[in-house]
């Protein structure tokens, strides 16, 4: 005989969200609970440390290539300049124009493959020391700690009055972090527009309006996020939080405490024998929390809200030495070492993205390294087969279109080969324009008797006369009969 599922009527007024809780069955009042929980601000205490010492330096050396790369000019050239309105990008020497557009997404496919073999790898490295949200968060957090003091002088100084003291303080700390967002706003846009005319433009309102309205946008949106939002984007915003969870295993190198060294946590005097009072090596102070920029307790286990800067390492790692414990309490390991199992870097899935990583890689520097900026495409008349001239000679008419992407104007020579007596009827020395599609009408010419048959394959050579090694070709058809 099936058992009936108990059943409780809840009137349409009624706010509980969740079931009634026994208590509350039995006294027949609902339980009100509010979805929406407004934000705690956390209060990041500084420590020092191994990892802390690491962020600092590739925090601080981002920075520096950030803020000075648009500065770097080559031959007159920016060294890192996307020049939409010409359609153009400038990296590092070369130039890729919309035709190379493939390239930008097999690039974008390389750096989400490598993301992904890093994630795979070492767990959420990438957020805890190289990504921009996490580095603009960090300097403006060291701006904070600069002008309001420690952690507890920040808790202070939020739970005074608004005196001068505190009004001085907080007007001074959000006017650096204005300047910083500025700057970062200002060096944005400088790689599109050409940095070295857009400080003076800017500065003597010459800049197009467009220019003011990114700076502007940009300088809103880093104040915002690195001041106001911060671990708020990493937990509700950053896309990488929610999928990242796909590319981990038991062997991913992850930030985790030793649940079975720890537990049972508690308080406990320096020099106290904690094993006869039944302690781990856990004393509870709480100071992993206190230095976690996204306020959580790393001791709950693994959760996506961990950006893996290892600050809790740190923390952990400086009381443990002060309490003459063995470091590692916190640290980065897997979850099989954690089950007293063996790990293994190298592993199935591993091993297939860093094949994919090593054939795409170096199929985009081949591809690279050969690339020609120089292109041509050749069009056939399609409104008449052919034709005879005044000399009995068969003609082919043609228009060729020659691509210029050098940064150079060049000085070009048309070439056309296939079968003895083929000549070119037109002009063959001309000059194209950087970034010029050069529209060449040519005919080509040849005698009947000279003809291998009534269609045969010919081929286009256009070369640079400045610079021969620089040629590109295409092929046609050439149209004819000995009769």
């Amino acid at each position: 005989m099936s058992e009936k599922i108990p059943v409780k009527q809840i009137e349409p007024g009624a706010q509980d969200l969740e079931t009634y809780s026994s208590n509350a069955a039995q006294d027949g009042v609902t339980k009100t609970v509010e979805l929406y929980a407004s934000r705690k601000k956390i209060y990041v205490k500084k420590i020092k440390g191994l990892f802390q010492g690491i962020r600092r330096y590739s925090l601080w050396a981002l920075m520096i290539m950030y803020f000075s790369i648009c500065w770097i000019s080559v031959n007159g050239q920016q060294i890192v300049h996307f020049d939409l309105p010409a359609r153009k990008f400038h990296l590092y020497g070369i130039t890729f124009w919309p035709q190379d557009f493939f390239l930008l997404a097999v690039a974008l496919i390389i750096c989400a493959y490598g993301l992904f073999f890093i994630t795979t790898l070492f767990g959420r490295v990438w957020c805890g020391y190289t990504c921009p949200q996490t580095a603009w968060t960090f300097i403006f957090m060291w701006i904070e700690e600069k002008v309001e003091g420690s952690r507890n002088q920040r808790i202070k100084l939020d739970k005074a009055s608004n005196d001068i003291s505190k009004v001085s303080k907080k007007a001074l700390k959000h006017f650096l972090w204005l300047f910083v967002a500025f700057a970062t706003g200002l060096t944005f846009v400088g790689y599109f527009y050409p940095i070295r005319e857009l400080v003076p433009d800017l500065f003597g309102l010459a800049a197009n309006g467009w220019a003011y309205f990114w700076i502007g946008f940009f300088t809103v949106a880093t104040y915002l996020n690195a001041g106001w939002l911060r671990e708020q984007v990493c937990l509700y915003m950053c896309p990488y939080a929610r999928f990242q969870s796909v590319m981990f295993d038991p062997d991913t190198l992850i930030v985790s405490y030793d649940k079975g060294r720890g537990d049972p946590r508690g308080s406990r005097k320096r020099n106290a024998d904690y094993k006869e009072q039944g302690l781990g090596d856990c004393v509870d102070c709480g100071m992993c929390v206190q230095v976690c920029p996204t306020g959580i307790d790393i001791r709950d286990g693994l959760q996506y809200e961990c950006i893996g800067c290892a600050l809790c390492i740190d923390a952990c790692d400086s009381i443990m030495d002060k309490m003459n414990y063995p470091k590692g309490l916190i640290s980065y390991t897997t979850e099989q070492r954690l089950e007293g199992k063996s790990s293994h870097i190298l592993r199935p899935k591993s091993i297939a993205y860093a094949a994919l990583l090593v054939i795409m890689t170096g199929t985009f520097l081949m591809h690279i390294l050969n690339r020609v900026p120089l292109e041509i495409d050749v069009i056939r008349d399609r409104g008449s087969l052919f034709q005879l001239n005044g000399l009995g000679e068969i003609e082919n008419s043609y228009t060729v279109k020659v691509m210029n992407m050098t940064d150079e104007n060049q000085r070009m020579t048309l070439e056309v080969s296939g079968f003895d007596g083929l000549k070119i009827g037109t002009t063959s020395e001309f000059e194209v324009v950087s970034g010029e599609v050069y529209n060449l009408p040519t005919i080509v010419e040849a005698k009947p008797s000279d003809l291998p048959g009534s269609s045969n394959e010919i081929n286009f050579t256009v070369r640079s006369i400045d610079n021969p090694e620089l040629e590109a070709y295409s092929e046609s058809r050439f149209l004819g009969s000995k009769e």
